[in-house]
């Protein structure tokens, strides 16, 4: 499951529908791994974008984050590093 955190970034409803999209693949890799939770929060810092994204599941926690000047570059960064952390998680697992 993936809960969005948006914090002081207001996104329109295709926004929010394209951050989630985004994350299709490590929702795949998160459901072979088990019951597990992705939380994303979204803020603004200054000028820059951050995102952190926090997995909870039984065999550890992954946290991620990604800080860029844009928010699609950094939703394009944060996808790959969290796909990347939960593809070692499942090579642990497996």
């Amino acid at each position: 499951m993936i809960k969005l955190d948006e914090g002081n970034v207001l996104l329109k409803p295709a926004q929010r529908r394209q951050v989630l999209a985004c994350f299709r693949r490590a929702l795949r890799l998160a459901h072979r791994l088990g019951d597990l939770l992705i939380t994303i929060s979204l803020r603004r810092v200054g000028k820059l974008f951050e995102l952190h994204a926090d997995v909870h599941d039984p065999f550890g926690k992954v946290h991620c984050r990604s800080r860029q000047n844009d928010w699609h570059t950094a939703l394009r960064d944060l996808s790959r590093s969290l796909c990347n952390a939960l593809h070692q998680q499942r090579l642990k697992v497996a």
